[in-house]
């Protein structure tokens, strides 16, 4: 058995490696070989903007290839809109977290000093539940996919949408830093935390409160759980995933100039993991899996292969999304050209780039000049990088796919084709 699944794996890893040759390639023509369409989709007439109700520049993005369904309004994938889950899993969720802030703020643990207690309850409601909350509600959609029916008892289900929430203050915690570090301004359609005239920089140690919130909540509720050593150790595990991605991330743009000589695939791909796929995907599931009993390291490992496989995806997503996405839908300006970030369009831009069109990057990428970011822009597109980004969607989405229907050890299709489908936006 062992032997026939190694040798699937190195027929999907010569796919992913084919995959990337591809989209490498430097031509730039319409036809190749690289830019083929699927054959299994029938060519539709381009809408109008009346029918979809997109701006004229996003109209104009979809005639590389198909109707983009990523800047489709109606359709926005899990990077832009949050996982879809039922009105009364939401519900239920958002009715957990005000217990949870009531347990940290109104104990008699720090009675002597309860001003800090008020400041933490505004910290944790300012900044844990206003986002999409993916990982969160993923945990809690998990956890009911793989639990034994008998066990999904009441209590069990309400631990279920703590540990979600842990997985928030955990995120939370990322962003705050990430926020100082970035200097970003507005975060959820409010300011960000440490641009309040109100908290500065004290938002460093704000970031810590919520860590040491995230334990504490832990502590209360999972302490006896036969679970709870592993649940620990894979909270610290991602701190240190994250942490590296921040870092990889960061010895990047050292200089006020971005060095484009260290953009590769190989290194995109690194950060995309350290400091997203591993938290936001594997996370999630690997919590979930722990709290029904399952601590079998192959079953671990065989979630974790594809689940960091969609977290790469949705951080690609994440970074075409930033750059073509509209911000009344994606609820974000992006400035990833202006941070001077390493992002996958601006990868394979340099891959498939002339000399000239390489010149326009060193000159122009990382500018916040609104005529340099509009520079960027305009030679993504004459590189055709939404039709590109557009084929590489449809192949990630059939290779997952194939790579779903090889998981074994007792791990539930379903679970992983909810987390597919709410990446891609697709009914299954």
């Amino acid at each position: 058995m062992f032997s026939t699944t190694r040798s699937l794996e190195k027929i999907v890893q010569s796919y992913k490696n084919e995959l990337r040759r591809q989209i490498s390639k430097t031509t730039s023509v319409t036809n190749s070989d690289a830019m083929a369409p699927r054959l299994d989709q029938p060519a539709n007439k381009t809408p109008t903007n009346e029918e979809t109700g997109l701006p004229k520049k996003l109209l104009k993005l979809q005639k590389y290839h198909r109707f983009l369904s990523t800047l489709t309004p109606q359709q926005m994938p899990l990077a832009a809109r949050g996982l879809a889950v039922s009105k009364d899993q939401s519900r239920e969720f958002m009715a957990c977290f005000p217990d949870i802030v009531r347990d940290l703020t109104e104990t008699s643990k720090h009675v002597d000093v309860p001003e800090a207690s008020r400041w933490l309850a505004k910290l944790l409601q300012y900044n844990v539940p206003n986002g999409k909350k993916n990982r969160g509600l993923a945990t809690v959609l998990a956890y009911k996919m793989l639990e034994k029916p008998e066990n999904l008892t009441p209590e069990n289900v309400h631990l279920a949408n703590v540990m979600g929430w842990c997985t928030e203050m955990f995120h939370t915690h990322q962003l705050l830093l990430n926020d100082i570090m970035e200097g970003t301004e507005m975060r959820r359609g409010a300011p960000a935390w440490h641009r309040r005239p109100d908290v500065g920089l004290s938002s460093i140690n704000d970031a810590i409160l919520v860590q040491s919130a995230m334990y504490s909540t832990l502590k209360k509720h999972f302490h006896a759980k036969p679970y709870y050593k592993n649940v620990i150790e894979m909270f610290n595990e991602m701190l240190l995933k994250c942490s590296t991605g921040q870092f990889l991330e960061k010895a990047m743009a050292k200089t006020d100039k971005p060095d484009l000589s260290q953009f590769t695939m190989e290194k995109y791909l690194t950060i995309a993991k350290y400091k997203t796929a591993y938290h936001t995907f594997q996370m999630p599931v690997g919590l979930a899996l722990l709290m029904s009993g399952v601590d079998d390291l192959e079953t671990h490992r065989q979630a974790k292969t594809i689940l960091l496989e969609m977290g790469q995806f949705f951080q690609i997503q994440d970074d075409f999304l930033d750059c073509f996405g509209d911000p009344a839908v994606t609820g974000k300006n992006g400035s990833d050209i202006q941070d001077g970030k390493c992002t996958w369009l601006a990868v394979v831009a340099l891959q498939r780039a002339s000399p000239a069109q390489r010149h326009v990057l060193e000159e122009h990428y990382g500018s916040s000049k609104p005529e340099d970011v509009e520079k960027i822009k305009e030679l993504y597109e004459t590189l055709q990088l939404p039709h590109t980004y557009s084929v590489y969607e449809d192949a990630t989405y059939d290779l997952l796919r194939t790579q779903i229907q090889q998981v074994t050890r007792g791990l539930p299709h379903d679970l992983f084709f909810k987390i597919l489908d709410n990446i891609f936006r697709r009914n299954i």
